[in-house]
């Protein structure tokens, strides 16, 4: 087998950004569409998610007025090009895709994603930590196990097959 640094290498710059772009958007799209639906359960809108993820830079002021709703869309899919950013890097880096499973290494980043965001990100950032901090979710971590971390997984594991 190939280690990943030379396929991806091998692939140039189109395989990390392919996987990258549809990584990120494939997980930012299952990741929000999980999160609009069981919030849906419970009378929330999309427009009030949207606000949620915007108040991380606006705090109380993303409650009310349109502005924060595309702000919020914005925010949420920069961070899940990062996050398959830092995949595709860890990636080629340290655990080569060729030998990992991306069935395995998904799920398990999705379990780190889960812990950083609330653990570090929103407890950093101006949104409305309940005192105690996040409680665990047994549901949100499944869905950033399979719904966000594995369709990264698979994306870089497909350009960096594809690359070689």
């Amino acid at each position: 087998m190939i280690e990943a640094t030379h396929v991806i290498m091998a692939g140039g710059q189109e395989a990390p950004a392919k996987a990258i772009l549809i990584g990120g958007l494939a997980g930012g799209v299952l990741d929000l569409g999980f999160a609009f639906t069981a919030w849906a359960l419970k009378g929330v809108g999309p427009a009030d998610i949207l606000r949620s993820i915007a108040s991380g830079l606006l705090g109380p002021a993303a409650r009310t007025g349109f502005a924060p709703v595309p702000l919020g869309l914005v925010s949420h899919f920069l961070l899940s090009f990062l996050f398959a950013a830092a995949f595709v890097l860890i990636a080629a880096r340290v655990a080569p895709v060729a030998r990992q499973s991306p069935w395995l290494t998904g799920p398990l980043y999705g379990v780190a994603v889960y812990f950083v965001m609330n653990r570090a990100v929103l407890p950093l950032s101006n949104f409305a930590v309940p005192p105690g901090g996040m409680s665990l979710s047994f549901a949100d971590l499944a869905s950033h196990m399979f719904l966000f971390g594995l369709p990264i997984a698979l994306a870089a594991h497909r350009w960096a097959r594809l690359a070689s």
